[in-house]
């Protein structure tokens, strides 16, 4: 069993909350918009990071973090990308993706707005946890945990935090 935290758009802020949300966690998915390498190797530091860049991060960020990754935990098959559009809306992008390559769970961001839900049509979990920094038109910072064993996915929690306190 795998405990995982996942969060996006923090823009090279890290919110000590999220330390203690992610304590229990064995590893971090980071969909984009990182923010600068100093806080991805933060991130490191304190647990494995699996990141993706965004549309934000700059160069050097671009060259340590692909824009996609496709990857298996325990039994179940990811990807994650920063833009992904939303189910029944995907980018044309992730379309062929996804076409070719069979997932259970979709993780993006850069729409800085919590979304969880099932696409019944591809059989995937769409996951976008919101924004956890503080730039953009967000009021809420957000960030999700959950648990993976064999195919389960199960126990997911959403972290939320006022911006500004």
């Amino acid at each position: 069993m795998k405990t995982i935290g996942i969060l996006s758009d923090t823009h090279g802020y890290w919110d000590e909350g999220l330390t203690d949300f992610f304590r229990i966690c064995d590893e971090i998915w980071h969909a984009g918009d990182i923010g600068s390498l100093e806080l991805a190797y933060k991130i490191a530091e304190f647990k494995p990071l699996r990141a993706v860049h965004g549309n934000i991060d700059d160069y050097k960020t671009r060259l340590m973090y692909p824009e996609s990754q496709r990857f298996t935990v325990e039994d179940v098959r990811v990807l994650i990308t920063h833009i992904a559009g939303t189910p029944g809306r995907y980018e044309p992008k992730i379309k062929e993706i996804l076409k070719t390559n069979k997932v259970k769970v979709l993780v993006c961001g850069h729409s800085h707005i919590l979304r969880i839900k099932y696409d019944n049509q591809r059989d995937i979990l769409y996951l976008n946890p919101g924004a956890a920094g503080n730039s953009g038109f967000h009021h809420v910072k957000t960030a999700i945990r959950l648990k993976i064993e064999g195919s389960n996915i199960f126990d997911l929690e959403v972290w939320e935090k006022k911006r500004g306190v």
